[in-house]
């Protein structure tokens, strides 16, 4: 089966008439699983409906929206697998040059808010026909959110775009569900009832067994109704317990139904048994291709959902708590495909998920009366129920590696630690040393510091530090010279000079130091993301410390790359400031030398003073550049 149409020519050469649904996206067209906008069009092409593509069309230009005609049934709209504003912008917001998803890398292939851009472009053409919104930027601004680019609160994605109705999470059981309703004739302003779904109305009698939100002009005004608000939304993101959501605006009424139920094993299976090509579409050839495709095309899917529930991570807002993991029939057939792939070399790069060694729910319980709304299953410490078990996992690796032309069997998408170590049975431990690291193993402590992994929701460091113990013994055991490399993370909410101090030392003390470093990056949708902007935990209501100016950020950055010569002056501020005098001098345990030694960096010292002056000038111009960057948003959406 090939490709699908991408053109009117295209169309008709399959003796279509018109088409069902047609896809515009803010990728470039790649025809993979690891792409929701590939399996949302070949599920629906499954069902038999007439499904078209058009691929980062042209935002100024109707004729691109246009050149498939128009729907019998709807269209559906998605920025691609990642957020468009997150794709162009770092969290310096400073434009991205590349993008991963467009042909050759190229970047500016797509706008900002392209889920607002595409829908507004759509509706301006086609009045009546239905507009879906769908893809991870929709479902984490599918009710009021803090917007990080605008540094305001935005209104729910459905009002801004003009769209009918947006489908949240990872879309399978609800685009099926959408698909049958219209082909069935009801009218997209009847269709309510779908679960995992957002609608507007006038009418709040459609709504049931709802709770209210606080309007969105309240939400508007005090940073305490905000995280009000967002714990709400926060506790009703499990697909068993979750009740309705219902958010007024002057205008509308905003209705978000429960959560879709997530896909058990069968359907996952059936879902990644369709006829993908795998590859992108062959008109990017020319261009070189796209480069994301590079990450997962020898990579296999195993799992959806995530129990790990980081403060940080939108999963639990997307993909729900509860872990369902496809069959090892269905993994072991799709690794019997790949290896017969032109540049396939014998190495299966992945397997696993947003978190690699999770294979099933966290516990009974979750199956019939799901995810708890108040306790986490791993945080801040492990849950008495909580099954910890490799033993499925460690059978369906071990399945892939007797494949044929199977070399090598990687886990490069996350281990979770803690939950390893709490596993007394170590054959999984020694086995994943053994067979599954390529050199280093990358985890993510994300931080060292007490107070800073509270508010990350992430195990202490006496967890990680057995763990990192225990890993360095198994490897010596079976005679492996093997490292770990800790991803961490900087100016997270509760991160103050001294709590980034704490984290210098101890990558002091463990001889690392990061090649690149990251920045808490507050995107829509996250526990962290409400504490950023409300500087409340939305839990206790508690005053959290948050690191906002881009001095103090440059400063937590800098300490995490102490002994880089550029950083000097904005580690001796940091350690001055606070207080921390004792790590400026010449014993082992200090991080920069005095003032005195300054000479061992002329020729540097002009450089490190621009370094400072920048940043400090950066600070200075911070609320001017944000009224600009707010400005442009506003003519662009």
């Amino acid at each position: 089966m090939p490709f699908l149409p991408v053109t009117m020519e295209e169309v008709e050469q399959r003796g279509w008439q018109q088409l069902d649904f047609i896809y515009i996206c803010g990728d470039a067209y790649v025809d993979h699983p690891s792409f929701g906008a590939a399996i949302i069009c070949r599920t629906l092409e499954s069902r038999g409906y007439k499904v078209g593509m058009i691929p980062q069309p042209n935002w100024n230009q109707k004729e691109d929206f246009m050149k498939l005609g128009q729907p019998r049934l709807a269209f559906l709209v998605s920025s691609g697998n990642i957020d468009s504003m997150v794709n162009h912008y770092s969290v310096a917001k400073k434009r991205r040059q590349r993008d991963a998803y467009s042909p050759g890398g190229k970047g500016g292939l797509r706008p900002d808010r392209a889920d607002i851009v595409y829908a507004n472009k759509l509706r301006e053409i086609y009045k009546k026909t239905p507009i879906i919104l769908g893809g991870i930027e929709a479902s984490l601004r599918r009710l009021s959110h803090y917007d990080y680019w605008d540094n305001r609160v935005r209104r729910s994605i459905l009002l801004d775009s003009g769209a009918d109705l947006v489908l949240y999470g990872m879309g399978e059981h609800q685009i099926i569900e959408l698909a049958e309703a219209l082909d069935s004739g009801i009218p997209i302003e009847e269709i309510t009832f779908i679960r995992g779904s957002v609608y507007k109305t006038k009418d709040e009698n459609r709504a049931y067994d709802f709770i209210e939100l606080p309007h969105y002009n309240d939400v508007v005004k005090s940073k305490k109704k905000f995280a009000e608000s967002f714990l709400i939304q926060y506790e009703n993101t499990d697909a068993v317990t979750a009740k309705a959501l219902v958010e007024k605006y002057d205008e509308w009424i905003v209705v978000q139904n429960p959560p879709s139920a997530p896909l058990q094993s069968e359907e996952l299976d059936k879902v990644y048994a369709l006829h993908y090509m795998r590859t992108y579409h062959p008109m990017y050839e020319k261009e070189g291709g796209v480069p994301a495709i590079e990450e997962v095309r020898f990579s296999l899917i195993s799992n959806r959902g995530c129990f790990g529930n980081c403060n940080f991570c939108a999963l639990a807002f997307h993909q729900g708590r509860v872990v369902t993991a496809r069959s090892h029939a269905s993994i072991v057939e799709e690794a019997k495909k790949l290896v017969w792939e032109p540049d396939f070399k014998g190495y299966i790069h992945d397997v696993g998920g947003p978190t690699a060694n999770f294979r099933g729910p966290a516990c009974d319980k979750q199956l019939t009366q799901g995810a708890c709304k108040n306790k986490q299953c791993l945080w801040p410490q492990k849950c008495q129920r909580l099954n910890v078990d490799h033993k499925d996992y460690i059978k369906l690796l071990r399945k892939l590696r007797e494949v044929p032309k199977v070399k090598k069997v990687f886990i490069r998408s996350g281990i979770r630690y803690d939950y390893l170590i709490y596993d007394n049975d170590e054959t999984f431990f020694y086995e994943l040393c053994q067979h599954h690291v390529s050199g280093q193993l990358k985890v993510a402590p994300e931080h060292v510091s007490s107070k800073v992994l509270e508010k990350m929701g992430k195990p202490t460091r006496e967890v990680y530090d057995k763990f990192v113990k225990r890993y360095y013994e198994i490897n010596k055991k079976i005679d492996k010279e093997q490292y770990l490399v800790p991803y961490l993370m900087s100016s997270h909410p509760g991160s103050d000079l001294h709590s980034a101090i704490e984290l210098a030392e101890y990558l002091r003390d463990i001889g690392h130091q990061p090649e690149q470093v990251q920045d808490f990056y507050p995107t829509p949708g996250t526990l962290s993301t409400a504490m950023y902007y409300t500087e409340l935990d939305p839990r206790t209501m508690e005053r959290v410390y948050v690191p906002k100016t881009p001095h103090e950020k440059a400063m937590q950055r800098a300490l995490m790359q102490y002994r880089a010569p550029q950083n000097y002056h904005l580690v001796l501020e940091a350690l001055k400031k606070a207080h921390r005098e004792d790590l400026i001098g010449y014993d082992k345990h200090c991080l920069i030398r005095p003032r005195a030694s300054e000479k061992a960096w002329e020729g540097r010292g002009r450089h490190t003073q621009n370094f400072v002056a920048k940043s400090k000038k950066t600070e200075k111009k911070y609320a001017s550049k944000k009224k600009t960057i707010r400005n442009i948003h506003k003519k662009k959406t």
